[in-house]
């Protein structure tokens, strides 16, 4: 169950939210290979960044997955989530933190027990 949880500086009406929260989807899921239905995405909008030492509009992503990530996936996936955030919030690549997570399928609850 990949998860990717976007954290903007910029307010987002609901409608925009729910857009960027599908399209990461459709990122997280091509880019690592998973069907979309096991993806969780959310997005966080109004956080206070402090990036490289001055308050700017900026972008903290974190993507979670139980297997599927290494450094070629994580490059696919890190311009595709920096152009989709470009090009729906406007904020470019280099006010973007993206980090990559690969937790174990016994460290992964759902539905009253885990994957692993």
């Amino acid at each position: 169950m990949p998860l990717i949880k976007t954290v903007v500086s910029v307010d987002c009406e609901k409608d925009k939210k729910e857009h960027l929260a599908l399209a990461l989807s459709k990122v997280c899921a091509d880019g690592i290979g998973k069907p979309e239905s096991y993806v969780a995405s959310i997005v966080e909008d109004n956080a206070v960044f402090a990036f490289g030492g001055a308050k700017s509009d900026a972008v903290f992503v974190e993507v979670r997955s139980i297997g599927g990530l290494n450094g070629e996936v994580n490059a696919v996936l890190s311009e595709a989530i920096c152009g989709t955030i470009q090009e729906e919030l406007g904020i470019p690549g280099d006010r973007v933190y993206i980090n990559f997570i690969d937790i174990a399928a016994s460290d992964w609850g759902w539905n009253g027990g885990t994957f692993g």
